[in-house]
This record gives structure tokens, C-alpha cells and sequence, in this order.
């Protein structure tokens, strides 16, 4: 068996557990699931959960099964100072086009903490129009190790002024016309 490098610092037992598939799979709901590298593995589990394309928002993971799933990978570390909002949008697109083909997207990063909840937590803010408070409190309730980190945080604070502005700015011209 290949070993697995400990990229991570999370120490090679760990490591290795990662890689060889977990169960702790987070349904979100109508068809958006939160995981772990570990998840993104499991390719029974994923199956069993309908999940048809997965988005990957992390360095150094190649897609294990490329001909049984669509992916999408955003290679991007888990800092404060890493803008994920550059790629929101085609993050959004991506999870849409695993909606409307009737099957499930699962978002994950190395963990299913920060990167992979800052996605979700977005997508519900945009798609949804609930508050950041609201879809953080959903995603929590839900995979309650949730916790992205602190530029994250902001960053979605951010997008909720920018939505609001843009709903307001939309409702604006409707009551104009």
C-alpha cells in the first residue's frame, strides 16, 4: 500500500484514516452535502447519498474517482488571507448544475471545517436569501464542527452586505419601472 504523506500536519495515523473513507458526510439538504477528504473517498457512501459531482476546495487532492463522479476542484489553502469570494460564482454554478441534473453535491475541503463550509454557507446566503447568522446556524446544526476561520468569517459578512445591496438595488428598479 502507497503511504500517505502527512501534507497536512495532522500526523500520518490520521492521515491515513483521511484517505481511506469516512462516514461523516453532512446533508445539508436539497442536495448539498459537507464532508471531509475522508467522505470525498468514500465512494459507497457517496453513491448511497446520490452525490453526482463533488467539489473539491483544497490543495493537493486529486480526484479519486474521475470516471464515476464530475468534479471541480479550487485549489486554495485554509488561511484569513485567502479570498474565496473570487470564486463563489463558479462554486455556485458548479453546485447548481449537480442540483438541476437531479443528483447531489458534495462540497469538501481536507477537514469539512472552514473552506468547504465558507462555500455552503454562501451558496445557501445566495441562493436562499437567508442572513450569514441564519445559514452558518443551519450548517451548524447539521455539521456542528463547523468553524470557518476568521477571514472567512469576514468575507462572508461581506457578501451579505453585497447581496443585500443588490436585492435592495433590484428592488429599487422594480417599483421605478
Amino acid at each position: 500500500m502507497e503511504k500517505v504523506v502527512d501534507l497536512f500536519g495532522v500526523g500520518y495515523a490520521n492521515s491515513q484514516k483521511l484517505y481511506e473513507g469516512g462516514n461523516d458526510l453532512s446533508d445539508i439538504g436539497q442536495g448539498v452535502f459537507i464532508g471531509s477528504v475522508a467522505e470525498a473517498n468514500n465512494k459507497d457512501l457517496l453513491k448511497s447519498s446520490n452525490v453526482t459531482h463533488i467539489l473539491t476546495v483544497a490543495v493537493a487532492l486529486a480526484p479519486p474517482y474521475p470516471d464515476d463522479f464530475v468534479y471541480k476542484v479550487i485549489e486554495v489553502v485554509d488561511r484569513s488571507e485567502t479570498d474565496l469570494t473570487v470564486y463563489f460564482d463558479e462554486c455556485f454554478s458548479f453546485m447548481d448544475q449537480a442540483i438541476q441534473s437531479g443528483g447531489g453535491v458534495l462540497v469538501h475541503c481536507f477537514m469539512g471545517i472552514s473552506r468547504s463550509v465558507t462555500i455552503v454557507v454562501a451558496y445557501l446566503m445566495k441562493k436562499h436569501g437567508m442572513s450569514f447568522s441564519k445559514a452558518m446556524e443551519l450548517v451548524r446544526s447539521r455539521r456542528p464542527q463547523a468553524s470557518p476561520n476568521c477571514g472567512f468569517i469576514s468575507q462572508l459578512q461581506q457578501f451579505e452586505k453585497s447581496i443585500k445591496v443588490q436585492v435592495e438595488d433590484s428592488a429599487d428598479k422594480k417599483i421605478e419601472s
